[in-house]
């Protein structure tokens, strides 16, 4: 089940919900101080250390009370970052709006943003993070999984050459034909008749060794800039060509003052400085047909390209119908 809550955190270093930009933050401040017994109606609060997130988390199968599960954070106002922060108790509902969960805890942040005067740097996402194991569950579902007769098991990704070979290990391991392949999805397990319960007759199935037929495909995570290539990822012949090309902009401001005695007023006028440059020499490479993986990253760090110039030119290939694998973007 997934689970989704509304919740602050404090302890921003001045990278928190501004009041004009994010008025809800500062009322789910005030009432969560008058919950806490501190009075401050009338008081005029600027919460420049708090912001106001979601929290969302999967509660996983069989999860007991007590239990601990991972929660994200992402920031829904106008903070800067989530660095540093901490969740308050936060009670997590499910879509039948019961409480399933409370998170809590510190918030771990994978982006950074570094601000100073007249520049800022961000890199990542510094408004999302996490929390590992910063929820508790509180609400069990209840569940008797040893009154089945009959079990489906669900392939993570589907696949007919995966499901028959599961189907046989099963089966031959047992020795009788406890499993089918209902599609490339499913196994289903027929148990009437068989003595050991199910949670014991799954405890030795799912260690029974079966190969995986693993597809040829390429994940790219945009966020941070991370590509996962198969082993499996063939091309055919193709040329790529990459350049870089480097765009400076500098502001430097001029003030103009009036002359002694005139009815004048200071000001300062702006003075911009663009400069286009190409960085390093164009440069052409031709891949053969059927290139393996290893190839492929050879050919493509000897443009000396960036993982996201790299991103960027799977993507062309992949568009072009050179490249012979599926490709998952996050």
């Amino acid at each position: 089940n997934d689970l989704v809550g509304y919740g602050i955190v404090v302890g921003l270093n001045g990278t928190g919900d501004t009041v004009r930009n994010s008025p809800f933050t500062e009322d789910s401040l005030t009432h969560m101080l008058e919950r806490l017994g501190v009075n401050v109606q009338g008081e005029q609060i600027k919460p420049k250390n708090v912001a106001a997130v979601l929290v969302t988390a999967s509660l996983p199968p069989f999860a007991r009370n007590g239990s601990s599960i991972d929660v994200n954070i992402a920031s829904i106002g106008d903070a800067t970052s989530l660095e540093g922060g901490t969740l308050i108790l936060t009670p997590l509902k499910a879509g039948d709006n019961e409480i399933y969960a409370v998170a809590q805890g510190t918030i771990i942040v994978s982006g950074i943003d570094v601000k100073a005067q007249g520049a800022r740097e961000t890199r990542g996402s510094p408004t999302t993070g996490s929390v590992p194991n910063g929820a508790k569950v509180e609400r069990e579902v209840n569940y008797d999984f040893n009154r089945n007769q009959m079990i489906s098991l669900a392939l993570r990704s589907p696949d007919f050459t995966t499901a028959a070979r599961i189907e046989d290990t099963i089966n031959a391991a047992m020795g009788v034909p406890l499993a089918s392949m209902r599609d490339p999805g499913t196994i289903e397990l027929d148990l009437r008749g068989v003595s050991d319960s199910p949670a014991r007759l799954l405890a030795s199935i799912e260690n029974l060794p079966v190969e995986v037929a693993t597809p040829a495909r390429i994940v790219i995570d945009e966020k941070s800039g991370t590509i996962v290539l198969g082993e499996d990822v063939t091309i055919s012949r193709v040329a790529i060509a990459q350049g870089n090309i480097a765009i400076k902009v500098r502001e430097t401001p001029v003030a103009s003052q009036p002359n002694p005695f005139a009815r004048g007023e200071s000001i300062v006028l702006p003075r911009s400085e663009i400069t286009i440059t190409q960085t390093g020499n164009s440069n052409i490479a031709m891949l053969e047909p059927n290139v393996t993986l290893s190839q492929l990253i050879a050919g493509l760090n000897a443009l000396g390209v960036s993982p996201q110039e790299m991103a960027d030119i799977i993507r062309s290939m992949k568009a072009a119908g050179a490249i012979h694998a599926d490709l998952v973007i996050r």
